[in-house]
């Protein structure tokens, strides 16, 4: 390409997608642009051409945006409001345009009650009319300035300036009221998204919170003063003072680098380790439930936690390219290209909006001019501005505008008093549509951390069950050791043992000697205790082998074995796993009733713990073994195989496959990031909530579909009278109310509808 490389900025105040259309537009037409696409979900702007940074500035503040090169700093309106317990409240008030639609929505308020909701109560006054105005003039300006610009600046007719349109008709016809109120429903639509939006683009950049922002680095002494002179040495790295821990930002650090990874502390780069043996927990990362031993050459994440060994690890990626990094830039661009679709109404108005204002001035001119018709009311006619008055009364969208909204907040707020937080109309639609399910195993499918599944004595008295006292004090005995250890294993078995009230039956063990990556020793009761794994086991403490096989089974049941020795002999085992969710069988059951196509699991475990929990759930399909960046491939196939899918996670790992997806759920009880990246979140950790969303979903586009019908059919009959000479100014609004009011009140009974409801109807 000739001309300038491509520039990236950051853009402010974009709360739609028709905020993004009118920002692109508006760049495209400037002199020497290439080309240039605006990233909604990212909030970004891309410009390639021979164009200087600030014509872009100025043209995108020209639109009433801001924008910054991206490496700037960006005048937002932020603060502590998405944090906030009134933070819909603050956003509103943070921001001019959206206080414009809060002062508005209260302006209104007497025109609404007394002119439209009670007309009858004789309570009469010119201020209402003149409060309706102000609400129109106030909440209407920024919304009149944005279809101005659009028209005079992108040559282009968008929903603002529809809605200026039907409210300049219906002050020409005198419903003021009417007017302020299409303005004000508008406006705070407009900004209780701008408000999800915002939302959702601080939970991206929040997604490297994960990784610590300093680390410590092994780095020589550098004119080392105290051995300056000795055998030659005139400076620079000494070679008599080995190396010494330094605490550095990670931004400083470069590949090659060695990084100290102390006990309990997040790995701050990708890397790979030199020395040291530990058990790394990368569920953040990987999705693996249980920790993984990592050895000399082994590779590790960044955001990954440190177990119980000190690790020595060279840096072999960049922080701007650390796999946390590139997990954000898989978020960005899956949001991309699953930006939603242009909405109806504004595909509508494209057309509608020309066509009416084209049409309206035919009616009033063409028939006077042509047939001698009159022009103004006359005592047998009604005249042909009064007609073209009529049709612009008629043209009004307010119950094609409310149509939509009205089932979608209702929808959305019946599903927040079940637990479930639907973050817009898009993401419910796209739900409605969903064919197939894929499932993280990890916190989602499974309870997200270990517990013991089974104890089994060498001594056991009922080998049928394994549920002896003797299998009890084995585990006591285990509990005993393992309350000195802060491995996730072992707090599970104290856990196990504390449910069983098992735990005073020893006393802590003395004398606790961890084997890194192998197990823990100690003494208990004057008896020597060891606990490790089945292959430590193999080599310093030989067993059975009809134990062996009994013990090797537990792992293809998806159990993690953990052996038990006194004084030298075996003593037995414990079998520790991820236990599965009771209810996931039930969701899964319920979901494949209802029409689901097909139920995936998508882990970063092992394929044998992977399909054991398959085989407990139900799913139809497994993929296991899978990084971030593959469980995306595989969302995209999907995509290809069944069109609509939906992605349930709960982790950090999750956060691209669920941008990657038609729609993300979140479980509750997952990580923060994942709850913001997700489209949907299930609230209090309940699987069952899903099942409701999706029914709650399809009954509440079938309610959407009958109100578009309705809204626009009720038009065209209307305007068919209007057309005839046969309506009246009077019909024409109670037509556009009755039909807002039919609208409204079908939308309302979402409020009310229940999985029975869907039942029922099947």
């Amino acid at each position: 390409m000739n001309g300038r490389p491509s520039q990236t900025f950051r853009i402010a105040g974009m709360d739609c997608a028709d905020c993004a259309r009118t920002i692109e537009s508006g760049v495209a037409k400037l002199d020497g642009v290439q080309s240039c696409a605006v990233n909604f979900g990212a909030a970004t702007l891309r410009v390639e051409g021979d164009v200087p940074h600030e014509a872009v500035v100025a043209r995108v503040r020209e639109l009433g945006y801001d924008a910054k090169i991206e490496n700037e700093e960006l005048r937002i309106a932020k603060g502590d409001f998405l944090n906030s317990q009134f933070s819909i409240l603050n956003f509103l008030l943070a921001r001019r345009d959206t206080t414009l639609a809060l002062i508005g929505a209260i302006l209104i308020l007497p025109g609404l009650v007394f002119n439209e909701l009670l007309p009858f109560s004789g309570v009469e006054s010119v201020l209402f009319d003149v409060t309706s105005i102000a609400a129109l003039l106030v909440a209407g300006y920024p919304i009149a300035r944005s279809a101005w610009r659009s028209l005079t600046i992108n040559r282009q007719i968008n929903i603002n300036v529809l809605m200026t349109i039907a409210a300049i008709g219906a002050v020409v016809i005198g419903a003021y009221t009417e007017a302020g109120l299409v303005m004000v429903l508008f406006a705070l639509g407009e900004a209780l998204e701008g408000y999800t939006t915002e939302r959702a683009r601080d939970a991206i950049r929040s997604l490297m919170a994960v990784a610590p922002d300093e680390a410590t680095v092994l780095r020589p002494c550098m004119d080392c003063r105290e051995h300056m002179g000795q055998d030659g040495y005139s400076g620079g790295p000494c070679p008599f003072c080995g190396l010494h821990e330094q605490r550095v930002s990670v931004s400083a650090l470069r590949i090659g680098d060695v990084i100290v990874v102390k006990p309990g502390e997040r790995i701050a780069m990708d890397g790979r380790v030199r020395t040291g043996a530990s058990s790394v927990n990368q569920a953040p990362i990987t999705g693996e439930s249980l920790p993984v031993l990592k050895q000399p050459g082994d590779e590790v994440f960044a955001g990954a936690i440190n177990g119980e060994g000190v690790l020595e690890v060279e840096v072999t990626r960049l922080a701007g390219d650390n796999v946390i990094a590139r997990i954000v830039r898989m978020v960005e661009e899956a949001q991309e290209r699953k930006a939603p679709a242009e909405r109806f109404v504004d595909r509508f108005a494209r057309y509608y909006t020309p066509a009416v204002v084209a049409l309206a001035f035919v009616l009033a001119i063409a028939p006077p001019l042509l047939f001698g018709a009159p022009f103004m009311p006359t005592a047998g006619d009604q005249g042909w501005l009064y007609r073209a008055l009529e049709l612009l009364v008629v043209a009004c969208p307010c119950a094609l505008v409310i149509s939509t909204p009205v089932a979608i907040i209702s929808a959305i707020g019946n599903a927040a008093r079940h637990g479930v937080l639907i973050k817009g109309g898009a993401y419910l639609e796209a739900l409605a549509g969903v064919q197939a399910i894929a499932f993280d195993k990890t916190g989602t499918l499974t309870e997200g951390k270990p517990s013991v599944i089974k104890v089994k004595s060498v001594n056991c008295t009922d080998p049928a069950t394994g549920v002896c006292d003797r299998c009890a004090d084995l585990l006591a005995l285990a509990s005993a050791v393992e309350r000195r250890s802060e491995h996730p294993l072992a707090r599970a078995v104290v856990a196990a043992a504390e449910d069983s009230q098992l735990n005073a039956r020893y006393p802590a063990a003395q004398s606790v000697k961890a084997i890194a990556g192998k197990g823990v020793s100690g003494r208990v009761a004057d008896r020597d205790v060891l606990i490790g794994s089945h292959a430590h086991f193999d080599q310093v403490l030989p067993h059975d082998r009809a134990l062996c096989d009994e013990i090797n089974a537990l792992s293809t049941d998806g159990l993690t074995p953990v052996l038990v020795g006194t004084d030298g002999a075996f003593a037995g085992y414990i079998g520790i796993a991820d236990a599965v969710r009771e209810t996931s069988r039930q969701v899964i059951d319920e979901l494949h009733r209802s029409g689901i196509r097909a139920t995936v699991m998508l882990t970063g475990d092992n394929a044998q713990t992977a399909q054991a929990v398959a085989r407990q759930v139900g799913v139809t399909d497994v993929q296991a073994g899978l990084l971030p960046e593959q469980k995306v491939e595989a969302m995209q196939a999907l995509r290809d195989q069944y069109g609509a899918v939906a992605m349930v996670g709960d982790g950090v790992n999750d956060a691209p496959a669920l941008a990657a997806a038609t729609v993300g759920i979140a479980v509750g009880g997952g990580t923060a990031q994942a709850i913001e990246t997700a489209d949907v979140v299930l609230m209090g950790d309940d699987l069952r909530k899903l099942p409701f969303a999706l029914q709650l979903s399809r009954a509440a586009m079938r309610t959407i579909r009958t109100n578009i019908a309705l809204a626009i059919g009720i038009k065209l009959a209307v305007l068919a009278l209007v057309l005839l000479g046969l309506g009246t100014m009077w019909l024409a609004v109670l037509a556009d109310v009755g039909a807002s009011l039919l609208v409204t009140l079908l939308g309302m009974r979402l409020l009310h509808y229940c999985p029975a409801d869907t039942a029922a109807q099947a």
